[in-house]
């Protein structure tokens, strides 16, 4: 999404249309971690009061996206590295307990709409867009997560998600600049596969594959940036 190409509405449209906007805005890193949101500015981008800008910012609050500081001040969350080893290994353990319930119970209608989330996924990715490659990598796996049928565990695994969107675009850009990375690989289709053969075994070491290699590119990016004092050791990801 470009940040130049400002919406125009009406005042009084409610607070839905400003929450979806800087929603996308930040997932998409158009709006930097760390940059100010000042209430009047939004509010005059907008073309609306000041009110629905607000409640815009307390649901975005909810999602972790944005941070209200002790001066009253909001700034968009900082993208928190020093944790992502912890990240990493929540990540890890919700991906593979997800899929290996997708290979134990799914049905015939949980194997097509997987499917079908992967199609969108891999159409995504040839339309270049990072914002609809995310959400289209989210709802692949939550499709997953609905064949397990375990609703506690796939709300878990929705916030983890949520919460690794930023840093998958950072993980995306730079795939895009590496010679040897692919945004489209068979990780996904093999998911797939082994649950529609309901290889419980080999679900779980494609999921945890999948979350080294995403955790592997990152790092990377890590190190490529020159991350400040952050530990750049990759973090354990236990078998």
């Amino acid at each position: 999404m470009e940040s130049g190409i400002e919406p125009r509405r009406a005042k009084g449209t409610g607070w839905k249309f400003a929450y979806e906007t800087l929603r996308d805005e930040i997932l998409a890193l158009a709006l930097k971690p760390g940059q100010l949101l000042d209430e009047t500015t939004l509010a005059d981008r907008f073309n609306m009061s000041r009110s629905p800008v607000r409640e815009a910012l307390i649901r975005l609050a909810g999602d972790e996206l944005v941070v209200t500081l002790s001066n009253r001040s909001t700034i968009v969350a900082p993208i928190d590295i020093v944790s992502f080893p912890k990240y990493v290994e929540a990540l890890d353990i919700a991906q593979r307990m997800n899929t290996r319930l997708a290979a134990e119970l799914r049905g015939e209608a949980d194997i097509k709409a997987i499917a079908r989330r992967q199609k969108e996924f891999e159409a995504a990715v040839r339309g270049g867009d990072h914002l609809a490659m995310s959400g289209a990598n989210k709802a692949f796996h939550m499709a997953i997560a609905a064949a397990g049928k375990n609703p506690y565990l796939a709300g878990f695994y929705d916030r983890l998600l949520d919460q690794g969107r930023r840093m998958l675009h950072l993980h995306f850009d730079y795939l895009e600049r590496t010679p040897e990375g692919y945004l489209l690989t068979d990780e996904h289709a093999e998911m797939l596969e082994a649950i529609r053969d309901r290889d419980v075994r080999r679900a779980d070491a494609l999921a945890h594959a999948h979350t080294r290699q995403f955790r592997d590119n990152f790092l990377d990016f890590l190190k490529e940036n020159h991350a400040g004092d952050v530990s750049l050791d990759a973090p354990e990801v236990a078998a």
